[in-house]
C-alpha cells in the first residue's frame, strides 16, 4: 500500500498504523504547520512535462540563482512537480521550456510543499508525531521519501517528518510495488490520478481507480476477472 503526499496518511491509517480519531488532527496540524512555514506569496510551484529527471535537476540549478527551486514530486516518467521561491520557479519554467519541455505549468497552491523550504515544518511535524500513537501497519506501507517499507513507530514517525520538506519518489515507489509481486493495483480517493501515473511508471500492473459505488462494483469484476 501507498498514498501519494497527504494520501500516505490515509495509506498508514488503512494500514491500522494510526487510529482515525488521531489521523484527522495530525492532518490537519500537518497542513497548518507547511502553510505557516513559508509566507503566503513566496513560494510557488510547477508541474515539468517532457524532459527527464536530470535534466529537470539541471534546470532548477541553474534557475537557483533567483532563490530555492527543487524537484519535489517524481510522479512518473516524464513528469515531475517542483517547488521553491516564486521567481526562482518561474525562472526554472522559462529554462524548462527552452530545454525541450513540453510544457511547464505553474500550479495553483498556496505553499512550496516538499521543497527545504518547509523545514520548519518538518521540525514541527516530528515534535507533534512523538505525541502519537503509532502501530505496526497490518500491511505494508511503502513511504514516500525512500519508497521502503516502515514498520516501527519510530521509523514511520521519521519517515513522516522527513516527508514534509522531502521528494515524494512516487516513481521508485511504484517499482518497489512491482519488486514486491504486485499483480493488480486499486486507487482509492476521488478521480483517477494516481491510475494515470500507475499505468505510466508500470504498464505492466493494471490499476483500478475506486471513488463510486460504479467503479468499485467495475473493480471487482475486474479483479474477479483475472483470478
Amino acid at each position: 500500500m501507498a498514498g501519494h503526499s497527504l494520501g500516505e496518511y490515509s495509506a498508514l491509517t488503512a494500514a491500522g498504523a494510526f487510529r482515525l480519531e488521531d489521523a484527522v488532527p495530525l492532518v490537519r496540524f500537518r497542513a497548518q504547520a507547511m502553510q505557516e512555514a513559508v509566507p503566503v506569496g513566496l513560494g510557488g510551484m510547477a508541474a515539468i512535462i517532457g524532459l527527464a529527471d536530470d535534466a529537470v535537476e539541471a534546470v532548477c540549478r541553474e534557475a537557483s540563482e533567483a532563490g530555492v527551486v527543487e524537484p519535489v514530486n517524481f510522479n512518473s516518467p516524464g513528469q515531475v512537480v517542483i517547488a521553491g521561491v516564486k521567481a526562482a520557479v518561474e525562472r526554472a519554467c522559462e529554462l524548462a521550456r527552452a530545454a525541450g519541455a513540453k510544457r511547464a505549468l505553474p500550479l495553483a497552491v498556496s505553499a512550496p510543499f516538499h521543497s527545504s523550504l518547509l523545514a520548519p515544518a518538518r521540525d514541527r511535524l516530528a515534535a507533534r508525531l512523538a505525541e502519537v500513537a503509532i502501530s505496526e501497519p497490518r500491511v505494508p506501507v511503502i513511504a514516500n521519501v525512500d519508497a521502503a517499507q516502515h514498520g516501527s513507530a519510530d521509523s514511520i514517525r521519521d519517515a513522516l517528518a522527513r516527508q514534509a520538506c522531502s521528494p515524494v519518489q512516487w516513481v521508485k515507489t511504484m517499482h518497489e510495488m512491482e519488486k514486491l509481486g504486485v499483480t493488480h493495483m486499486i486507487e482509492c480517493g476521488p478521480g483517477k490520478v494516481l491510475t494515470g501515473l500507475a499505468r505510466r511508471c508500470v504498464p505492466s500492473i493494471p490499476c483500478y481507480p475506486v471513488h463510486s459505488a460504479e467503479t468499485l462494483e467495475a473493480a471487482l469484476q475486474n479483479l474477479s476477472a483475472a483470478g
